[in-house]
């Protein structure tokens, strides 16, 4: 029976396009988000008693890939972006129904004016990504130490980040830490990682363009370009 569901909430992050995402929650504490309840769900009352939790789950849509459809298969980067498995046995962003779902921090709730935030960390989710809802996160129920992860079950190794001092005096301590967070999980496609690689590529973070190389396993920052003023900086 066909339905329909609208957001209950828009997130507000540092992330302002799908290259450079974390590929998982939690693996750039440093990166701060705000949750905006919207619509029915933009009252007091809807989030009485969530400061309670240090965690949530949030479910979203994968808003930005719905147009592109999915299928059966997929190939994860961690698995160097050759093997193909099954879309279930993964956590791709393209899937049957657009739904994914993440464990975030929550750092506080704030109300401001009519508008009702919840303040996050650990998020990976593009700016602007609806969420479709938010639950508690149960210890005793969601934590399984020893749950087996598969092709994850470690988590990814990560590169150093070397930022200029003259690249760095356009950035605060805050932004300098949360760009080299994200640059030091290598966002660059699977196939470019085992090859020599001379490209510059560029990822939009904050109000920045922040360009960059990888060079013998160092990420190396060579320029950070504004774009646009932003309220997440």
């Amino acid at each position: 029976m066909p339905f329909s569901i609208e957001p209950v909430g828009i997130i507000r992050s540092p992330y302002k396009e799908k290259f450079a995402v974390p590929r998982q929650p939690n693996l750039v504490p440093s990166a701060t988000a705000e949750l905006h309840l919207c619509g029915e769900a933009n009252v007091p009352e809807a989030v009485r008693g969530i400061e309670q939790f240090s965690h949530l789950w949030l479910l979203f849509m994968f808003d930005q890939n719905l147009a592109a459809g999915w299928r059966p298969t997929v190939r994860p980067p961690r698995l160097g972006g050759n093997e193909r498995i099954g879309v279930f046995a993964s956590r791709a962003t393209f899937r049957p129904n657009g739904i994914g779902m993440s464990a975030v921090t929550l750092k506080g709730v704030r109300i401001q004016g009519s508008q009702v935030i919840l303040e996050l960390g650990g998020v990976d989710l593009v700016d602007g990504t609806p969420i479709m809802d938010i639950k508690p996160y149960i210890p005793y129920s969601d934590s399984h130490p020893e749950a087996i992860g598969g092709f994850a079950n470690e988590e990814p190794a990560t590169l150093d980040v070397m930022i200029n001092e003259q690249v760095a005096q356009h950035l605060t301590p805050h932004q300098q830490q949360v760009i080299k967070e994200v640059l030091s999980q290598d966002p660059r496609p699977a196939y470019k990682k085992s090859k020599p690689d001379e490209k510059e590529y560029a990822v939009h973070l904050f109000r920045f363009n922040v360009k960059f190389k990888v060079n013998a396993q160092k990420v190396i920052v060579t320029a950070v370009e504004a774009v646009c003023q932003s309220t997440n900086d």
